[in-house]
């Protein structure tokens, strides 16, 4: 994607994440995103945008987005939108600004997700007596609509994953985020809120030999455990996306949106709703980086052997094991951590970032890093 309408990433921020009911489980969504959306705009010295875009899976309706857009001071006249495509939400609003940018309607977006699991409200059917549920249907009841974990032990199991190799990439997640927070590479791209400074989740001393201990936590008999799966987590991530001849007119570095995919299949193996979309936009490029969201160890095994990715290349920082799985802001996280690996840090020049969601539905985005005369 070139020429003057190329969407290019200038700017990646977040906020810490917190494990739900932790330290940030008093920040309902709006109040975690309008610091990231602020953020955005001073780093780049933009007054306004055009729109914001949200990803959002339990919030509380009502448009967090242009909610979380007036917080931050953007004006009355930035309209905001709210996206929900599960988890891979953050992700979809930001192919979304992009393909807005690429239709000529606007030249700067922010973009992005948030998710409150903390104050997330109850939910229940309007019965009589009412029905309480925890997450809204991905498919019809008739076609198959498991939860998560048990999908994911399905896709691990079909794949032949073993929990051996399952618990040997949860550690590496953990090691490699603990690595990262004491080196201070997350420094960055990080907001504070709340008074919380860093990520909560990344637990020191995590080895295969403690993993091992845990017993399954969804099916009898399955590989997926408590330690070798994502937590449930609050947090928010955006982006600036602007136009190519924006960029260059503000002579800024970025990440360019090479190629994007949205892929679904059967709900049943949703584990591995992203690997279409990988294979569609690598094409057999090499990404240097990859960033998968890590939901399950085993399901984001299956996904990578299943696209020929090599699982060393993946989250060089840690990745949703060790950081936690904040559900609308995750795919936005993906994108912060390439815009880190590529933009900040000299050296890798493509990456992917690419994730499974509920309903058998992925995403996956190919990204190059521009040079410029400085970073927003």
């Amino acid at each position: 994607m070139t020429g003057d309408l190329a969407p290019v990433v200038v700017a990646a921020r977040r906020t810490p994440i917190g494990n739900a009911g932790g330290a940030l489980r008093a920040l309902p969504v709006d109040a975690l995103a309008a610091p990231v959306l602020r953020a955005l705009l001073d780093d780049a010295g933009l007054a306004t945008v055009d729109d914001v875009v949200l990803g959002n899976v339990f919030g509380p309706g009502g448009n967090p987005a242009r909610v979380a857009a007036l917080r931050a001071g953007l004006g009355p006249a930035v309209p905001g939108v709210t996206v929900d495509r599960q988890c891979a939400s953050g992700l979809a609003a930001i192919t979304l600004a992009a393909a807005l940018i690429r239709a000529g309607e606007g030249e700067a977006y922010l973009a992005g997700g948030v998710e409150s699991a903390s104050t997330a409200p109850h939910r229940a059917w309007r019965t009589d007596p009412p029905t309480p549920y925890t997450r809204a249907p991905f498919a019809p009841a008739e076609i198959g609509d498991p939860e998560m974990g048990a999908a994911a032990d399905l896709v691990a199991a079909e794949a032949g994953i073993s929990r051996e190799r399952q618990d040997r990439f949860a550690a590496r997640s953990h090691e490699r985020a603990v690595a990262a927070q004491r080196a201070g590479r997350f420094a960055a791209e990080l907001v504070p809120v709340g008074g919380v400074p860093a990520d909560e989740r990344p637990r020191a001393g995590f080895t295969v030999e403690r993993l091992a201990r845990f017993r399954p936590a969804f099916t009898p008999g399955g590989t997926a455990t408590a330690a070798n799966s994502c937590g449930i987590n609050d947090g928010a991530a955006a982006v600036l996306v602007v136009s190519e001849r924006l960029r260059r007119e503000r002579g800024l570095a970025g990440l360019r949106l090479v190629a994007a995919a949205t892929s679904a299949l059967d709900p049943n193996r949703l584990g591995l709703g992203a690997v279409p979309a990988m294979r569609q936009v690598l094409a057999g490029r090499v990404p240097e980086v990859v960033e998968f969201n890590e939901a399950f160890a085993g399901q984001a095994l299956a996904c990578l052997d299943a696209a020929g990715i090599d699982e060393d290349t993946v989250s060089p920082d840690g990745g949703a094991i060790a950081l936690g799985h904040p559900w609308g802001a995750s795919g936005a996280v993906l994108v912060v951590r390439l815009f880190a690996r590529l933009v900040r840090s000299a050296g890798a020049r493509m990456g992917l970032a690419a994730l499974s969601a509920g309903g058998g539905l992925g995403i996956a985005t190919l990204w190059e890093a521009v040079e410029g005369e400085g970073l927003a």
